[in-house]
């Protein structure tokens, strides 16, 4: 299988040593689920998008997370929705974390707000009402249907667009994942991320979170088991269906 990473984003130099930019974090998680997959990278936020015939080579699509907000008035964003909207057209399988999530939401009809709920931090425990994939026997083994993601939003999908399904949700984020026919997958949390970059992150936001929030952040870390690994089993199955 071969997967394409378009990039949102870039994680903070000083950082680049001991975590890697977003699409080596994909890559490894994607690695040590199945470790026949193949990668290609565009960064788009530089303005660098697939070509068509570089879009049938791939199977499908992962977008990364982003500190920009989807609805930033950016051209590089505006030129993400469109190729959201032709692989959508095209039904290319895409798999869209955070800003992915909520910028294919935005591209195809949702809408995305900053939430007036705060920050989204440390690991957030989820209800996953519908399977995103056949055969997770975790799933079915708990059933809370609980998921435990660690999160780093303040945007949020307020309105879903037409035609797409919410699979995942809590308390703080009503529209935590969705799909749409068999070829989107979407989720706010993020299954890339480390409890210990989570925790590099809010410290350095520490003040722009606050630190209440932060608090219950970091405490989350030790709660919860986050289950990134469990998310990249969807992925590679989602993919490769």
């Amino acid at each position: 299988m071969h997967i394409g990473i378009l990039k949102t984003d870039a994680v903070r130099p000083e950082w680049v040593d001991e975590f890697g930019e977003y699409p080596d974090m994909f890559q490894r998680l994607v690695l040590a689920a199945n470790s026949d997959v193949s990668f290609s990278v565009w960064d788009v936020e530089e303005g660098v998008r697939p070509t068509p015939a570089e879009i049938d080579a791939v199977d499908g699509f992962i977008i990364t997370g982003s500190k920009s907000s989807a609805y930033d008035d950016k051209e590089w964003i505006r030129d993400l929705e469109r190729l959201v909207q032709e692989l959508h057209a095209r039904r290319k399988k895409m798999v869209g974390i955070c800003f992915g999530h909520q910028v294919i939401a935005r591209a195809l009809g949702g809408t995305v707000a900053k939430s007036d709920k705060g920050w989204g931090v440390g690991v957030n425990v989820y209800n996953v009402s519908e399977l995103p994939v056949q055969g997770d026997d975790e799933v079915r083994g708990d059933a809370s249907g609980a998921l435990k993601l660690v999160a780093s939003h303040q945007d949020q999908v307020t309105v879903l667009p037409p035609g797409a399904r919410n699979v995942v949700s809590n308390d703080h984020c009503e529209n935590a994942g969705f799909v749409m026919g068999d070829h989107v997958l979407t989720l706010q949390g993020h299954p890339e991320f480390s409890a210990e970059y989570s925790e590099a992150i809010m410290a350095f936001r520490h003040d722009m979170i606050g630190a209440e929030r932060v608090a219950q952040g970091r405490a989350s870390l030790v709660t919860h088991q986050h289950e990134g690994p469990r998310v990249a089993r969807w992925m590679v199955d989602f993919l490769s269906a």
